[in-house]
């Protein structure tokens, strides 16, 4: 996976956010690589049908560049996906944030899937049976992020985007 590129945040000027990339104390992108790993739950921000926004927290992993997680295909944030990829995924923390948007993709590569499980098996003491048809496998590879902290706010807020984004 290529390093994404930090950019101004898109965020009102009154909040007093760098107007440029330079960010007097902007934090690395490795600095929100480990806060994704080191998570233990992804909020999954998702649309309903009628536009109204759906939010659950997954167990899943930062792994091969991208956020990997499962749920069963029918529950509410499955069918949203089904009918509307875009997610946005966000940590438990509002001190230390990484905020990643993009679109979900469901993997077909068994190899991959079957590295997931193994990770997923030692991240949380549980494996996944990947012939499940409940246990739906999703990937966020993310088209933009957010990043900053409480403490260093607003002067190391970033916006980084994916080369794809």
């Amino acid at each position: 996976m290529n390093q994404p590129r930090a950019t101004a945040p898109h965020i009102p000027s009154g909040y007093g956010v760098p107007t440029d990339a330079s960010g007097a104390e902007r934090l690395p992108w490795s600095w929100a690589v480990e806060q994704l790993t080191r998570a233990r739950n992804y909020w999954i921000c998702s649309t309903r049908r009628d536009g109204s926004p759906h939010a659950m927290p997954v167990w899943g992993l930062w792994f091969e560049g991208a956020v990997w997680f499962n749920t069963d295909p029918k529950s509410a944030k499955g069918r949203n996906i089904a009918r509307d990829p875009r997610v946005v995924i966000h940590l438990e923390s509002g001190d230390d944030t990484v905020v990643l948007e993009g679109e979900v993709e469901r993997p077909s590569d068994r190899t991959a899937l079957e590295r997931f499980a193994d990770a997923y098996e030692e991240k949380y003491a549980h494996r996944i049976e990947l012939d499940n048809e409940s246990l739906g496998i999703y990937v966020l590879r993310p088209k933009i992020a957010q990043t900053w902290t409480e403490q260093g706010y607003p002067r190391n807020a970033v916006r980084w985007v994916f080369s794809d984004g």
